[in-house]
C-alpha cells in the first residue's frame, strides 16, 4: 500500500496546498482532514489550537503516512514545534516556505502579511522574514471575515468584494511591492484581493513553496512515489460533508468523495 502525505486544515483552505501538491507531485496519495465543525481557528487560543491540531493528527496518524503538513497558518504558529516533538515522521508548515518566497520576490524589503487574527498575533511571519532578511520591513493586517466567507463557498459575490475592500483599506497607505496570504483560505478570494491592491503588489501564496518543499523533504528522506498508479486521495472532514465536496470540487477541478468525521471526544467550542 502506497504511504500518503497527511494534510490537515482548520477547514477548506489546505485545499490550497492540496491543489498544488497534486500538480507537482501527481504519484502522491494524499489524505486530507478539514476541521470544518470547528473553523475558524483565528480567534481560538493557541492552546485551544494546539488540542485540536493534536487530535486530528492522531486521527491521521492511523493510516501510517508518511509525511505531515500543517496546512494552516494558525496551527502552524501555535502547534508546529509541539506537532513535530509528537510524531516520528517529518511535519511541514506552511509559514516559512511563504516567508521564503517573499524574501525572493520583494524587491524594496517592504512585505506585507495578512492572515488571521491568531497568526497575526503571534508575529510567526514577522519573526520568519526577519530570521532570512533581519532588514525587512513587515506590515501586517488581520483580516478575521476572510475565513468564514471561504468557508460558506462565497468567492464572487459582490457582497465579498465590499469586505475585502473594507478590510484591505488600512494597507493602502503602506508602500509596499509584495503581500503574503497568510491563511491557506485567502487564495480562494485572491483575485479580487489582487483587484483591490493592485499590480504593482505581488501577492504570495505558500502553498506553491509548500509543495516544493514536501518534495524535498520526501527526496531527502528516500520517500516519493514510485509507482506510476494514478493515487486514490482520501478526504475527511469534521463538519458538513456536502459544502466541503462542493468547495473542493470547484477547486481541485475533479470528482472527490469526503467522508464525514464526528469526534468521540468532547470538543472545546
Amino acid at each position: 500500500m502506497q504511504q500518503a502525505i497527511a494534510i490537515l486544515d482548520s477547514g477548506v483552505g489546505g485545499l490550497t496546498v492540496v491543489k498544488e501538491v497534486m500538480r507537482q507531485l501527481p504519484q502522491e496519495k494524499i489524505i486530507y482532514f478539514g476541521d470544518t465543525a470547528r473553523t475558524p481557528y483565528g480567534p481560538r487560543s493557541a492552546n485551544e489550537v494546539r488540542l485540536f491540531t493534536k487530535q486530528i493528527v492522531d486521527y491521521l496518524t492511523q493510516f501510517q503516512p508518511k509525511l505531515l503538513v500543517i496546512a494552516c497558518n494558525t496551527a502552524t504558529a501555535a502547534a508546529l514545534d509541539y506537532i513535530r516533538s509528537a510524531v516520528h515522521i517529518p511535519v511541514v508548515g506552511v509559514i516559512h516556505p511563504g516567508a521564503r518566497a517573499a524574501v525572493k520576490t520583494t524587491k524594496i524589503s517592504i512585505v506585507g502579511v495578512i492572515g488571521t487574527e491568531g497568526t497575526i498575533k503571534s508575529e510567526a511571519y514577522v519573526h520568519a522574514l526577519k530570521q532570512l532578511s533581519p532588514h525587512i520591513q513587515v506590515i501586517q493586517l488581520a483580516c478575521p471575515s476572510f475565513v468564514p466567507l471561504v468557508e460558506k463557498g462565497l468567492f464572487h459575490t459582490k457582497e465579498t468584494k465590499l469586505e475585502i475592500e473594507k478590510s484591505l483599506a488600512p494597507l493602502h497607505k503602506e508602500k509596499m511591492d509584495c503581500l503574503i496570504l497568510g491563511c491557506t483560505h485567502y487564495p480562494f478570494l485572491r483575485n479580487t484581493i489582487s483587484s483591490v491592491m493592485g499590480n504593482e503588489v505581488s501577492l504570495i501564496s505558500s502553498a506553491d513553496e509548500t509543495a516544493r518543499e514536501i518534495s524535498t523533504v520526501l527526496y531527502h528522506h528516500d520517500k516519493l512515489a514510485t509507482s506510476n498508479a494514478i493515487p486514490i486521495h482520501q478526504f475527511f472532514c469534521s463538519g458538513d460533508s456536502k459544502l466541503f465536496q462542493q468547495i473542493a470540487q470547484e477547486w481541485l477541478g475533479e470528482q472527490i468523495k469526503v467522508s464525514p468525521v464526528v469526534w468521540q471526544v468532547p470538543r472545546i467550542i
